[in-house]
């Protein structure tokens, strides 16, 4: 079989010989411009509209990452950039749960534990213990209960927090309060200590962090955006914490990235910035669940992580 590689940003050489480690059968190529040979799959990362069009062969591409949305919205701009029959697969976990539960665990602790406020002290060089914040009264939501967002969830709970999810359709997790739908969206945020977004990037999503949800939350709540930068109004943002409705913020994404350097985030007391690194593909794992999947399509049975275009992820 042929396959082709993009990813811009990655080490293409390092990729391509774990690749091959791993399909020594395979023909693995890196795509470059007026690349239009034969290709079975493709492995792609925000690739240009030309690495994937008017390939008859292609039976499968796979993204190197969980989200989906790079190339869903160039295949609304150009319909013909993939075939109908063309099966898209995202990588559902290979590492990044984990990933995304060590970044959730110890921002969700580093709130509980007042860690923020004594950090406010230290600048002020005032030595004070505060009132501990109480397990029960601090609930937390995750939005978006796919596999990572499910994860996330379930780390958190044996911390002894009350945690609820909120998706498009009900979830049965144990221990785990489900939420679901739009009806049930102000009922999941009412009381929300911290809100977690883990959500898919769909137009239906876009925005979805907004002034009026953001005051739906408990007072002085929490928000730790691991997702999209599309889904936060970064703006409605900045007004929460003025207003102390939202105590504080941990941002991953952003609707600029990188970060524009005249951006009022950069400097705001109560927001921590990381670059979107919360949960980065790893390689090794990404190669064995490519692996594993195109063995399943080659022997015609229906494979995990296939994406559905219509809902968007």
């Amino acid at each position: 079989m042929d396959i082709i590689f993009y990813h811009p940003k990655a080490n293409v050489d390092s990729w391509l010989q774990k690749l091959k480690q791993a399909l020594p059968l395979a023909r693995i190529r890196q795509w470059t411009e007026g690349d239009n040979h034969r290709a079975d799959y493709a492995l792609v990362w925000n690739p240009p509209v030309e690495v994937l069009r008017q390939r008859e062969a292609l039976k499968a591409v796979f993204v190197l990452g969980a989200g989906v949305d790079g190339i869903l919205d160039k295949l609304k701009q150009c319909p013909d950039m993939l075939a109908k029959d063309v099966a898209l697969y995202r990588l559902e976990d290979t590492g990044m749960a984990q990933q995304m539960q060590e970044y959730a665990v110890s921002q969700v602790l580093h709130w509980f534990r007042r860690f923020d406020d004594y950090q406010m002290q230290k600048i002020a060089g005032q030595w004070q213990p505060l009132p501990e914040y109480s397990h029960q009264e601090f609930t937390i939501g995750v939005m978006g209960a796919g596999v990572l967002g499910k994860k996330v969830a379930e780390s958190l709970t044996i911390w002894g927090f009350p945690v609820r999810s909120w998706s498009r359709s009900k979830k049965a997790f144990q221990g785990i309060t489900s939420y679901a739908g739009d009806d049930q969206l102000a009922a999941f945020l009412a009381d929300t200590r911290v809100l977690i977004n883990l959500l898919p990037n769909t137009p239906e999503t876009k925005g979805i962090l907004n002034k009026e949800r953001l005051n739906q939350l408990a007072e002085g709540a929490y928000v730790l955006n691991l997702a999209r930068g599309a889904h936060l109004i970064e703006s409605d943002l900045l007004a929460a914490l003025t207003s102390g409705k939202i105590k504080a913020a941990m941002l991953d994404v952003f609707a600029t990235e990188p970060l524009p350097a005249d951006s009022p985030l950069w400097g705001h007391p109560r927001i921590a910035i990381t670059p979107h690194i919360a949960a980065m593909t790893h390689p090794s794992e990404a190669i064995a669940f490519i692996v594993e999947t195109i063995s399943i399509i080659e022997q015609g049975k229906e494979a995990g992580g296939k994406v559905s275009i219509i809902r968007g992820y």
